[in-house]
C-alpha cells in the first residue's frame, strides 16, 4: 500500500467533487489516521467518539451526514454496528488510479453531472450517431443487429440507473437507523436528567417547609410585658426586665452585635446569670475592708549592713 499515491488520488478526486466541504475532508483524514495505525488493513474497526474527537466534529448529525456522503461518493464502505460494546466496520476504498492529472474542462463537466446523467448522455449520443448514419446511408440496407444493440444499450443504462437508486436507498436506510438509535439514547439521557432535577426540587421544598414549620415565637422578639412576666417568673425585678429589653431593643436584637437572636428566653436566662454574678462581686467588695500595707523596710528580717563579699 503506497499511502502517498493514495492521498494524492484522494485530493485529486476531492478537487473534482464540489459536493464535499472541509468537514468531509477532516473526517476522511481522521479515518486515514486510524487506517494508518492499523497498518492499512481492510476492513478496520472504528469508534465514532474517536473519529469525532480527531476530526473536531461536535455534532453526531454532522458526523453521520459526512459519513453518508463519503459512502455514496465511494470513498469508504461503512457498515455500522448497533451494539454499543462493538465498534462499526469500515473499509477504505483504493484511490490510486486518481493520481493522473485531469484537465480543468473535464473536471467542471464531472462536477456538474452525476453518474446517471453521464450514462443517459452516452446512450443518447450513441443513438443520435446511429440515427445520423441511418439518414446518411438511407439508400443502403442497414443490418437488423444495430436495432438489437440499441435496445441492449438502453436496457443496460436502465439497469445501472436502478442499481444506483437501490444503493442510495440502502445507504439512506442504514444512516436513518443509526440516527434513530442516537436519538433514543439522547432522549433517555434527558429523561434521567429531568428525574434527578425533580428529586432535587422535592428535597429543597421539603427542607423549606420544615424550616417554615418551626415555631415562630422563638425567632420573634418579645414585648416589654412578656419580658417582665418572664423575669418575674424567674424571681427577678421588672427593672431588670426593662434593662434587658432596652439593651437588645437598642442594638436590633443582635447577639454580640452581629448575629440575629434566635431564642430571647435563652438570652434572658444568660442576662439573669450575669446579673447575679455582678451582684455577688459588688457585695464582696463592700463587705471586705482594705488591708494595711506595712512600709517598714525591716519586716523582711534582713540586716541593713550586708557584706556582699560573702557567699550566699
Amino acid at each position: 500500500m503506497n499511502y502517498i499515491k493514495h492521498l494524492t488520488g484522494f485530493f485529486e478526486k476531492v478537487s473534482a467533487d464540489y459536493d464535499l466541504n472541509p468537514t468531509h475532508i477532516s473526517l476522511y483524514m481522521a479515518i486515514f489516521q486510524l487506517w494508518n495505525q492499523n497498518r492499512f488493513q481492510n476492513p478496520i474497526s472504528i469508534s465514532r467518539d474517536e473519529l469525532m474527537r480527531i476530526s473536531k466534529i461536535a455534532s453526531t448529525a454532522t458526523y453521520h451526514k459526512c459519513m453518508k456522503d463519503l459512502t455514496e461518493k465511494e470513498y469508504v464502505i461503512y457498515k455500522p454496528s448497533f451494539n454499543p460494546f462493538k465498534g462499526s466496520i469500515l473499509e477504505v476504498c483504493k484511490l490510486d488510479f486518481y493520481t493522473k492529472p485531469v484537465p480543468k474542462k473535464e473536471l467542471k463537466k464531472h462536477a456538474t453531472k452525476s453518474k446517471n446523467d453521464q450514462v443517459i448522455e452516452q446512450v443518447d449520443e450513441q443513438v443520435s450517431k446511429q440515427a445520423l448514419n441511418k439518414h446518411q446511408t438511407s439508400s443502403k440496407h442497414v443490418p437488423y443487429i444495430n436495432n438489437i444493440n440499441n435496445t441492449n444499450i438502453i436496457n443496460l443504462a436502465k439497469q445501472e440507473i436502478s442499481k444506483n437508486e437501490k444503493k442510495s436507498i440502502f445507504t439512506n436506510s442504514i444512516f436513518d437507523e443509526v440516527q434513530e438509535s442516537d436519538l433514543k439514547i439522547e432522549k433517555e439521557k434527558e429523561k434521567k436528567l429531568r428525574e434527578k432535577k425533580k428529586m432535587k426540587d422535592e428535597k429543597n421544598s421539603a427542607v423549606i417547609s420544615s424550616e417554615v414549620e418551626k415555631p415562630i415565637s422563638k425567632q420573634s422578639k418579645p414585648t416589654l410585658e412578656e419580658a417582665q412576666i418572664y423575669f418575674l417568673e424567674k424571681n427577678f425585678t421588672e427593672i431588670e426586665a426593662q434593662r434587658f429589653f432596652n439593651y437588645f431593643e437598642s442594638n436590633g436584637w443582635l447577639v454580640g452585635g452581629r448575629t440575629k437572636m434566635k431564642d430571647w428566653k435563652a438570652a434572658a436566662r444568660n442576662w439573669m446569670l450575669n446579673a447575679r454574678k455582678f451582684e455577688n462581686k459588688t457585695n464582696a467588695s463592700v463587705q471586705t475592708e482594705p488591708k494595711t500595707i506595712n512600709l517598714n523596710p525591716k519586716h523582711l528580717h534582713v540586716t541593713n549592713q550586708k557584706n556582699y563579699g560573702e557567699a550566699l
